[in-house]
């Protein structure tokens, strides 16, 4: 039986209700709501929430031709629906405008797309007799973006993606968030779907010599696959601090879905365990939020002041630290771990630099990362000492036909001028592998990296734009509240970066001003520190 596709029409508004460089949100009759964008005198339909996490994007950032999350950065081109930055993977459904005799606005949509409010862009198919292949090595955010953009821009040859992790791609930031979240719940594509696009994946299987002048990949399994272009984006794993007592039974680190399982079994059903976290990174901090009311108690170890301080400076990091220990989350800060003993296997207690001795039934280690490059060396590629792999604006190493992206790339980064830098972020990554999907298929598209992270612990999130060494912080708002903007300046005066807290779209909106190559100086900021944010939308504009 055919399938017929089930369509919806109505008049939503006036034509002169949306004016230019503006978006409203109106109803479909019963049906649904759609977003209406008015830009360069041309209105476009699309659909009203992210695709990432359903955020509303009425309530995001409007850009030059195209719309931004509030909450996490994702970017949609106004006409076309189509994702152009990340996180997630699928584009807004785009629907038909037209305006009646009487000045009114129709719009017409897909039934299945205003219910989904997402759509899979257009798929190319493989050619049997295409053996043109290109091999993604790397289960992450980049690969799974890059394996898609490949099809997506219809490269029709054979597309393999090895895994190391004996599972699909997956929503990687959930690993420290939720714990007890199931693998299948977390998948970003399903078996089927690479099937269904000809992209084969090898999981549980890792790449363990890699040599550019035979143009061949050697398998932990034995097999060898050569092939045409090649993408590296291997990511990273947790760093393992060597201490006494690290062997122990129930001391964790946190970077898969496997550890994410341990760490939830270790913590047991009756929140009887002590917990010490090493480290107040972002991973340390977002499990210490996880575990605070599974566990009988919870205590941060750190080195630093407060948590944070590196990145968002010491009133914001202290801000946050206040409201963990509000939910009776304890600190030891500026100290670290000497060793950890245990009952048996079982680990039982840490001792402080400082002697002080901390119950822990569970230690998890939330203290950096490693670039998994080390199977890279001997390659022909050049690789810097600390494993990062130098890469030109179109992600392309000092091998012609082989990329890098994600953690591993040391890339150039547009709203810093160009000067590249190791980014772990997970949209990065994702924008990474579009942008050499592209450049693997000769279409010389320069990477334009705005670099965009957010983190979520008791029902606040914080958001940062932007990169690059900053001397001083102008605050606006109440930290205390975490009601706030931060601005972060150089040495010159320049706005490297934002941060805020209850305060959407201005991050949002300094992410497009960003990419639009534009530049704040601490004087934009007065006598309105948000004026420059106007001018998002219009191509000339002065703050």
């Amino acid at each position: 039986m055919s399938f017929s596709e089930v369509y919806v029409e109505a008049e939503v508004c006036n034509n002169s209700d949306v004016k230019n460089n503006e978006m409203k949100q109106f109803d479909l009759g019963s049906h649904g709501k759609v977003l209406l964008i008015r830009q360069g005198g041309k209105l476009s339909a699309v659909g009203t929430k992210c695709t990432h996490y359903g955020a509303p994007l009425i309530e995001g950032a409007l850009g030059q031709g195209r719309v931004r999350c509030p909450w996490h950065g994702a970017c949609f081109n106004v006409s076309t629906g189509d994702i152009e930055d990340f996180p997630g993977l699928d584009s807004l459904p785009r629907y038909q405008v037209t305006i009646t005799n009487n000045g009114r606005v129709k719009v017409k949509a897909k039934k299945s797309e205003l219910e989904s409010n997402s759509r899979i862009k257009s798929m190319g198919k493989r050619e049997c007799y295409n053996y043109t292949t290109f091999v993604i090595i790397g289960g992450g955010p980049s690969a799974a973006e890059c394996v898609e953009s490949l099809r997506q821009n219809f490269f029709s040859g054979r597309i393999i993606m090895i895994s190391k992790e004996n599972a699909l791609p997956y929503d990687r930031v959930q690993v420290s968030k939720s714990l007890d979240a199931p693998v299948e719940a977390l998948q970003l594509r399903t078996d089927d779907f690479y099937k269904t696009n000809d992209i084969e994946v090898k999981k549980g299987v890792h790449a363990i010599h890699v040599n550019c002048r035979t143009r061949s990949v050697m398998l932990s399994n034995g097999e060898q696959i050569n092939y045409e272009k090649l993408y590296l984006a291997t990511g990273s794993r947790a760093r393992l601090i060597p201490l006494t007592g690290s062997d122990l039974r129930n001391v964790f680190t946190l970077r898969s879905i496997e550890d994410s399982a341990a760490v939830y079994g270790a913590l047991g059903p009756n929140k009887d365990k002590h917990v010490v976290i090493l480290g107040t990174s972002f991973i340390g901090m977002e499990a210490a939020a996880y575990c605070i009311d599974k566990a009988r108690s919870v205590t941060v170890v750190g080195r630093d002041s407060v948590p944070f301080r590196s990145v968002f400076g010491e009133a914001v990091g202290a801000s946050l630290m206040k409201v963990f220990m509000d939910k009776g989350i304890q600190f030891k800060m500026n100290t670290n771990i000497k060793a950890a003993y245990g009952q048996g296997r079982n680990i039982a207690s840490v001792e402080l630099k400082d002697g002080n001795i901390l119950s822990a039934d569970i230690l998890i280690m939330g203290t950096g990362s490693i670039l998994n490059t080390e199977f890279l060396r001997g390659s022909g590629l050049t690789i810097d000492e600390d494993g990062a792999i130098p890469v030109d604006d179109k992600l392309q190493t000092n091998i012609p036909g082989v990329f890098a992206g994600g953690d591993i790339a040391k890339a150039p980064v547009f709203c810093n001028g160009g000067k590249p830098a190791t980014i772990g972020h997970y949209g990065l990554a994702q924008y990474h592998g579009k942008i050499a999907a592209l450049n693997m298929l000769d279409k010389c598209v320069q990477l334009k990296a705005v670099p965009f992270f957010w983190t979520r612990v008791f029902g606040r999130s914080v958001q940062y734009c932007g990169y690059g060494d900053y001397k001083t912080v102008r605050i606006e708002g109440n930290v205390d509240d975490l009601r706030f903007v931060a601005f972060y300046f150089d040495e010159s005066g320049k706005v490297v970066a934002m941060t805020a807290c209850q305060r959407d779209p201005v991050i949002s909106q300094f992410g497009e001003y960003l990419y639009q190559g534009k530049t704040l100086h601490a004087d934009d900021l007065n006598p309105n520190p948000f004026s420059w944010a106007k001018c998002v939308a219009k191509p000339i504009c002065k703050p």
